[in-house]
């Protein structure tokens, strides 16, 4: 987490600092860019109050409000900084000290703050993967490590982007704002890209103890419903909500008590969030009646037919089959035809499911040797699927990922 503070206070403040740094980082930039018109500003800002929060709650106890005071804290901090910038003629720091004293301070919800944030991070200006990068780095609080883990490119190349992309901002004086409806269009497919990384981020984390990130799963999901509610008459926008009210539908069976992974086949489906599953399956249905099939709503449905399995065996393969080669023809990408090859599997066997995925330029992704181990473990091909394991494990950083495919690994080894 950029800016989070170091481990050696008490466990409960560490952890109680962690979990305000994931609910409230990115609404806290926000907040601050409003202000004072600045992304590093912000972003300095509200790494140093979280710095500083080590010291404070370690001595005098958590705050009524630790978001609020994180909020009011990197305000402090920002404006000080500012007054003494623009002491020696910095007209930067001037301008941007009279933009923070019109200004008020708002430290309870805040409804559109995030949603300015996305927009204007997914201006045309900008390069596609950087919008979503930027984003994820600013909303989500991701570091460069996991944003480059989402993009399946080296750090160094993500950093750049991220330096980039800021400078960009800055330089073209690109508005912190909602843009008129006219505008929202051309911006929505890397708006609905970032939110879609977020809950991704968030329903499989990139590294860390847990596999699953809560706190991002809600927020993505509370940006999927404020679009919904900005954009009725998107179908995609729909079908992302559908897609990932669907995921999380799930959440609560995809670990044990214990936090290890539970695969898709093995989880208790009773203990899916019905409710969900209800409000993401009438979403598919309305997409359906409008009949402009895009990547999201396929994706939903695919994840509707999963819901509508009472158990593993009873899945419509078939059905999942056909809408992966709707997707692949409207979006080819060897991450589609990836998964694609896990319905292939089911439906003509292993066999089929590895030919499939032979040659994809994939090597870099954890997910692809794990499949391929997964497909050559069906096919008894155990010394080829041991190590097509360790290539996945080397790949994942998610500590409850790792202990699966160690597990596996075992069971080809035999140890």
């Amino acid at each position: 987490m950029p800016g989070v503070p170091g481990s050696a206070e008490p466990d409960q403040i560490s952890t109680e600092i962690a979990r305000v740094f994931r609910a409230e980082y990115g609404r806290a930039v926000a907040i601050l860019i409003r202000a004072f018109g600045d992304i590093d500003t912000a972003e300095d800002a509200v790494q140093d109050a979280f710095a500083t929060a080590v010291t404070h709650w370690s001595a005098d106890g958590l705050p009524p409000s630790p978001a609020g005071w994180i909020i009011t804290t990197a305000r402090n901090r920002a404006t000080d900084r500012l007054r003494r910038e623009a002491s020696r003629q910095d007209r930067h720091a001037q301008a941007a000290l009279l933009r923070a004293a019109a200004e008020p301070i708002e430290e309870g919800p805040v409804h559109d703050d995030r949603l300015r944030l996305i927009f204007t991070c997914c201006h045309p200006a900008l390069a596609p993967a950087a919008q979503v990068a930027l984003t994820l780095r600013l909303l989500g609080g991701l570091t460069t490590t996991e944003i480059a883990h989402a993009f399946l490119v080296p750090e160094p190349t993500m950093a750049q982007r991220l330096v980039r992309a800021k400078g960009k901002i800055s330089g073209a004086r690109i508005p912190y704002r909602v843009p008129t409806e006219a505008d929202l269009p051309a911006r929505l497919a890397a708006v609905l890209a970032v939110v879609y990384l977020i809950f991704n981020e968030g329903y499989v984390a990139g590294s860390g103890d847990e596999l699953i990130r809560t706190d991002l799963c809600t927020e993505a999901i509370r940006l999927g419903r404020t679009l919904a509610d900005l954009m009725p008459d998107e179908p995609e926008v729909a079908g992302l909500l559908a897609l990932m009210l669907l995921a999380a539908s799930r959440r609560a069976a995809r670990t044990t008590p214990e936090g290890a992974l539970v695969l898709l086949a093995d989880q208790d489906r009773s203990g899916w969030d019905r409710d969900l599953i209800a409000e993401g399956q009438a979403l598919v249905r309305q997409c359906l009646r409008r009949n402009q099939p895009g990547p999201y709503q396929i994706q939903a449905a695919i994840n509707a037919v999963h819901s509508d399995a009472p158990t593993a065996a009873d899945t419509d393969w078939g059905q999942i089959l056909q809408l992966y080669d709707q997707m692949l023809a409207l979006t080819p990408s060897p991450v589609v035809a990836l998964h694609r090859s896990v319905a292939l599997a089911e439906v003509s066997g292993p066999a089929a499911g590895l030919a499939a995925i032979d040659g994809l330029p994939l090597q870099s992704y954890y997910l692809f040797h794990a499949i391929r181990a997964d497909f050559l473990r069906r096919l008894s091909r155990q010394a080829e699927a041991a190590a097509a394991y360790e290539s996945a494990i080397a790949r994942t950083a998610n500590a409850a990922e790792r202990e699966f495919l160690c597990r596996r690994l075992d069971s080809q080894t035999g140890e």
